[in-house]
């Protein structure tokens, strides 16, 4: 049963959108056995605490990182440093740019269409979806302080590989944009779970 406080949102580029239809993924990724139907026509959304992942241009490449439970104190301040944002966002330099005047369309969904992936906020749903509403959201930094995330620029994120080795949390988004980024692009630190994104 979905939580009555829970909110899901989509992310777009499109502020007209007025029904979300289920499609397959662009570039099919390798799941774990059973999880193919993953790459199949769904409606995605995510989750209210983890939507500053989407908080940036569609192709922006970015990582995520989070301390969790299991994390340790020395990957604390490995990664974190003396940080106290509850997540650090980093992006390439060359993106900068277009992160400060970036506009996106957040669009509130219905939760109780769609069923929890137990997968980094993310949920899906097999079928159509009517948005309930779209906020225009124009100064993404911003948005991103106002939800605590300190948002880093470096000059290129494949020196952030090891973070999956991490007892972080790490999500990568758009990893195929990266500069030198290589393969495997990885997606959320569940163990077993890597994908191209």
């Amino acid at each position: 049963m979905v939580d009555s406080d829970m909110r899901l949102f989509h992310f777009s580029d499109d502020p007209g959108i007025t029904r979300f239809s289920p499609k397959s993924v662009r570039t099919p990724a390798e799941r774990p056995e059973g999880m193919e139907w993953l790459n199949g026509p769904l409606v995605w959304a995510i989750d209210e605490w983890h939507e500053p992942m989407y908080l940036f241009p569609r192709e922006c490449p970015r990582i995520l990182l989070w301390a969790t439970p299991e994390t340790t104190a020395q990957d604390r301040v490995q990664w974190l440093g003396e940080s106290e944002h509850r997540m650090i966002a980093y992006i390439e330099t060359d993106w900068l740019e277009q992160v400060k005047h970036g506009v996106i369309h957040r669009y509130e969904l219905p939760a109780s269409q769609f069923e929890n992936l137990d997968d980094a906020g993310m949920w899906v749903s097999r079928s159509d979806v009517e948005p309930l509403s779209v906020d225009k959201l124009t100064s993404l930094p911003e948005e991103l302080r106002t939800r605590d995330v300190e948002l880093r620029a470096i000059d290129r994120l494949s020196p952030l590989k090891p973070v999956w080795r991490s007892s972080l949390h790490a999500s990568g988004i758009r990893l195929r944009n990266a500069q030198d980024w290589g393969s495997p692009a990885w997606t959320h630190s569940k163990k077993g779970r890597p994908v191209v994104l």
